[in-house]
């Protein structure tokens, strides 16, 4: 299935024939990260496998996921700034259920170099950890 905002990343980065203008396009989006509360820029917001520092905090608002995030590194940034793009706003389910297929799309798996891949495998996975709890939150609430 498509999905909207995914296509729109996309489309935003097909006008880049290099990967020098995606970085710089990326680090750009870097400014568009929801901030962190200064308090949860803490050591058990710190998601473990990054190679720069990257906190994520996530809150239910009616039933909806919204993530904040920040880290130390202007690329991550941007990286973060991609996903929270995609997945804010979401049901825990829909956000479980999210193929983040941008990601190959615009070439980001394939250019980034492997501890920036397992540091995106990692803030993915923290992402949907917090969109698991939520839902099975939700579920002993019903």
């Amino acid at each position: 299935m498509k999905d909207k905002i995914q296509e729109e990343i996309i489309e935003e980065f097909s006008v880049f024939d290099d990967w020098l203008d995606r970085y710089d396009y990326l680090i750009s989006l870097s400014d568009s990260l929801p901030a962190i509360a200064p308090e949860h820029r803490t050591e058990s917001y710190l998601i473990q496998g990054c190679q720069s520092r990257v906190w994520i905090d996530a809150e239910l608002r009616d039933g909806r996921v919204w993530f904040t995030a920040d880290s130390d590194a202007i690329i991550t940034k941007g990286i973060i700034a991609l996903l929270i793009r995609v997945l804010n706003g979401r049901t825990p389910r829909e956000i479980l259920d999210t193929e983040l297929y941008f990601i190959d799309a615009i070439g980001l798996g394939a250019n980034l170099s492997p501890t920036r891949a397992n540091g995106l495998l990692a803030m993915v996975k923290q992402m949907r950890l917090y969109a698991l709890a939520y839902e099975s939150k939700l579920e002993q609430n019903h």
